[in-house]
């Protein structure tokens, strides 16, 4: 048996994933470690929690002598590492501890890793030869993107917020172990996801939340951001085949190619609303959209050119947007204890 540490497992993709992978690989067991802070939600992991392949650990990854407890008390032999603060509003107001978790975080985990598994630079143990670093970035930090192109592995970074650049700070940081130790890692960068379990404060769930209240529900400056939004379990598909397949060293961008400006996204979301729950006054729902003041270094576009994956893994998103858009409304209209309050 196998036993892969996940990171964040408590989040948003992490919480997706780790049911996914525990039914992919019945010769894995996972040991999830989450700080469950307000992003963490341990309810997400109600249907493995008990699950007889699966340990929950609450901790924080930037507790080197936990993470090294726990890499030699489970002999942990892959790392798949979602945890980080990810909202970029929240980096504006509070950067710092961006910095401590995407960053230092990230080196603790790489530091653990490396001398857990390695005897010196370029000197695996043996026990350790298959032993992987999976390490789950972003596409912002490459910036942002004019009405043509697409993101790919070589675009140069330019992250435009304190959170895409401590991401980018530890994407930097997985690279080098790699060519500096010869760590095993390999890095992915998605775009947007979306899909059950996601925080109440990021844009899909914060549009299904303020309809349902009849409350306004707000879109940066004039909605014309546009967003490459990948369906949840598309991308943990995508993480769990680059985790076992993908090549040492490698980048890879995960992406579905559904660009979509913000407001279109609010619009869509609303049409499907007045078709799931209707509102009691006859009103739609896209009556209560409503501009608000650009937040600052807001980027114009993401877009992934996903080729490397397509043609080197074999990966392709799976799902229709439209299908999976709707799936994840009805994901939250359905949950109980949803944040989210009934039409009126």
């Amino acid at each position: 048996m196998k036993n892969i540490l996940v990171t964040g497992g408590a989040g948003f993709i992490g919480a997706n994933f780790v049911p996914y992978f525990l039914e992919k690989n019945p010769d894995c067991s996972i040991i999830t470690l989450d700080k469950l802070t307000y992003a963490g939600n341990l309810t997400h992991l109600a249907d493995v929690i008990h699950h007889p392949r699966h340990k929950f650990i609450q901790g924080d990854i930037c507790n080197a002598e936990m993470v090294q407890h726990i890499f030699k008390e489970y002999h942990i032999q892959g790392v798949v590492h979602f945890a980080a603060e990810s909202h970029v509003d929240n980096s504006i107001s509070g950067p710092r501890v961006f910095v401590e978790t995407n960053v230092m975080g990230t080196f603790v985990l790489l530091e653990t890793a490396r001398h857990a598994w390695m005897n010196g630079p370029h000197k695996i143990k043996d026990h350790a030869y298959y032993n992987r670093f999976h390490h789950v970035s972003t596409d912002e930090v490459y910036g942002s993107l004019s009405q043509i192109g697409a993101f790919t592995e070589t675009t140069p970074y330019a992250p435009n917020s304190p959170y895409s650049a401590t991401k980018a700070s530890s994407d930097f940081l997985v690279r080098s172990y790699f060519h500096t130790y010869g760590l095993n890692v390999v890095t992915t960068n998605c775009s947007n996801n979306f899909g059950p379990k996601q925080h109440k404060e990021k844009l899909i769930p914060t549009i299904i939340r303020k309809a349902l209240a009849s409350e306004p529900i707000p879109i940066y400056g004039d909605g014309k951001n546009v967003r490459d939004w990948l369906y949840v379990l598309d991308h943990c598909e995508a993480i769990d085949l680059v985790f076992h397949q993908g090549k040492t060293g490698e980048t890879y961008n995960i992406g579905s190619e559904n660009e979509v400006e913000n407001l279109k996204l609010a619009q869509k979301i609303c049409h499907i609303l007045d078709s799931l729950q209707p509102r009691t006054d006859g009103n739609s729902y896209t009556s209560l959209i409503t501009f608000v003041p650009d937040r600052p270094g807001h980027d114009h576009r993401y877009a992934i050119d996903a080729t490397k994956i397509q043609e080197a893994l074999g990966w392709r998103s799976g799902t229709a947007f439209a299908d999976s858009l709707r799936d994840t409304i009805q994901w939250y209209l359905s949950t109980p204890n949803k944040p989210l309050r009934t039409a009126t």
